[in-house]
């Protein structure tokens, strides 16, 4: 039995000994129990009913919370997710249960085709994925595993395994995926970068013509109301991207959206140093990975930072105003994750520490979360997906952020609000951002695992999550 499968026992003496007898169960036996209860063996899904299989970015934020658990089994939750790596190094945005029906969740394995449409592109034959990416968190996630349990890691060759995936990981989207020419890496579908129906979004799809409704069939609207979802249409422009990439043989750079986001960036960014990190332990120089992360935050403040909004912007490439393309004018909260970043100029820094904190986004003042959108604009609305609800991975990315810039008072207040929340809600998949109220599923294991690492880790920036020194002041 491993450490996991300890914690959430219900034996009297395990009981007593995390909670006193008659007591509500703890927060950290709650988050415990959430993580057993979506465990499938080899890796843990997001949720049983809405998402009944492995997603990519969601099983780099389950393994840091795993790894106060259970390390063997967060290495094991990230290994499960590598092998089913393409051969061009893109690390799947969903890797399929072929135990799960494919009603269960559209589009399925039958709708990607992987082993055969991404054939050129060096899918695998054994198992079945999705064709498209997500943000990369997994060397960061890698590197938080590893300093869990470094013993454990380096008897099992943890590192020295994931490393050369990791690094092609990073090599296909350098490379393959800098659609822009800036030294950025390009999403060619809104839900590769994880917040699918972000207003960010909204002027690049208008170009894309709808999938016919009766083409497909929605199996979200099973498990959540209809008005806290993306809506038909959007889904449609989904369905029609997804399509035209599947019958393009999953080749990189001719599709209608292509878009330079933020906050994918600031994660890969991130990833580097902690691959640089990765390196030093297996006895390699990370110079030059540590010189690469800064090279790619001066592109990221090239590129997407608009000082007049005091915050990063995607770069919408396929407008056709500009041989570049042009920033897109919505704030999303993908605009101020780049706080995780050591490098930033300080007065970046300071201009999105006032962003966060304005009217815009209300931290600390009218939010308890961070919204997924502008408080202001015109598309927010507090429940639905991504278009104003807060989510418990970016205000994790927040409050990390907000530590590595020496903002300490202000990260300890977010952590706190991050813990009442996932208790408060039964681990919520997402927020109302100004009244704490629920919504999506319940029992989500990145809003259980987040918190477990948030209850468990140093409320200062320790060695293993500052990466490479920090703009503390």
């Amino acid at each position: 039995m491993d450490r996991t499968a300890q914690l959430i026992s219900r034996s009297a003496e395990r009981s007593i000994a995390y909670d006193p007898p008659g007591s509500p169960p703890s927060l950290h036996v709650r988050a415990a129990r959430v993580l057993e209860g979506n465990w499938t063996g080899a890796s843990t899904v997001p949720s049983r009913g809405l998402y009944p299989h492995q997603w990519s970015w969601d099983s780099a934020f389950i393994a840091i919370g795993l790894r106060h658990l259970s390390p063997l089994r967060a290495q094991t939750e990230l290994e499960t997710l590598l092998t089913a790596q393409w051969g061009d190094g893109r690390v799947p945005h969903i890797v399929f249960n072929p135990s799960v029906p494919l009603d269960a969740y559209f589009p399925s394995p039958d709708f990607w085709r992987s082993s055969t449409a991404g054939r050129a592109a060096g899918a695998p034959r054994t198992v079945q994925t999705s064709g498209i990416v997500q943000p990369p968190v997994h060397a960061l996630a890698a590197w938080l595993v590893h300093r869990a349990d470094p013993g454990l890691s380096r008897a099992r060759g943890f590192l020295a395994r994931v490393y050369p995936r990791l690094a092609a990981w990073h090599r296909y989207l350098l490379h393959r995926r800098d659609l822009g020419g800036g030294g950025l890496a390009s999403v060619v579908h809104p839900w590769e970068q994880g917040m699918d129906n972000s207003p960010a979004w909204d002027l690049p799809l208008s170009r894309v013509t709808p999938a016919p409704a009766r083409s497909f069939r929605r199996a979200d609207l099973d498990h959540g109301a209809a008005e806290d979802r993306p809506t038909d249409l959007d889904y449609g422009r989904y369905v029609r991207l997804a399509t035209d990439y599947r019958d393009a043989g999953y080749a990189d750079g001719a599709g209608e959206f292509a878009v330079e986001d933020p906050a994918f960036n600031a994660l890969l960014i991130a990833s580097e140093h902690a691959l640089a990190r990765i390196a030093g332990e297996l006895g390699a120089p990370g110079t030059a990975r540590h010189a690469r992360a800064e090279r790619l935050t001066a592109a990221l403040v090239e590129r997407l930072w608009d000082a007049d909004r005091g915050m990063f912007l995607c770069r919408d490439l396929r407008d056709g105003r500009a041989l570049t393309g042009s920033l897109v004018p919505e704030r999303g909260i993908s605009g101020l994750v780049p706080l995780l970043l050591p490098d930033l100029p300080r007065e970046v820094v300071r201009a999105l520490l006032h962003t966060a904190s304005g009217p815009h986004f209300g931290l600390g003042t009218t939010t308890r979360l961070l919204p997924s959108y502008d408080l202001l604009g015109e598309a927010f609305d507090p429940h639905r997906y991504w278009r104003g609800p807060a989510w418990f991975n970016t205000a994790w990315l927040l409050e990390r952020g907000l530590r590595t810039q020496g903002e300490l008072q202000q990260a300890d207040a977010l952590r706190q609000s991050v813990l009442e929340l996932a208790e408060a809600t039964d681990f919520a998949e997402y927020v109302d951002p100004c009244t704490g109220e629920a919504c999506g599923a319940t029992g989500f294991s990145w809003t259980a695992a987040l918190a477990l690492d948030l209850l468990h880790s140093d409320t200062t920036v320790s060695a293993d999550m500052e990466l490479k020194g920090g703009n503390r002041r």
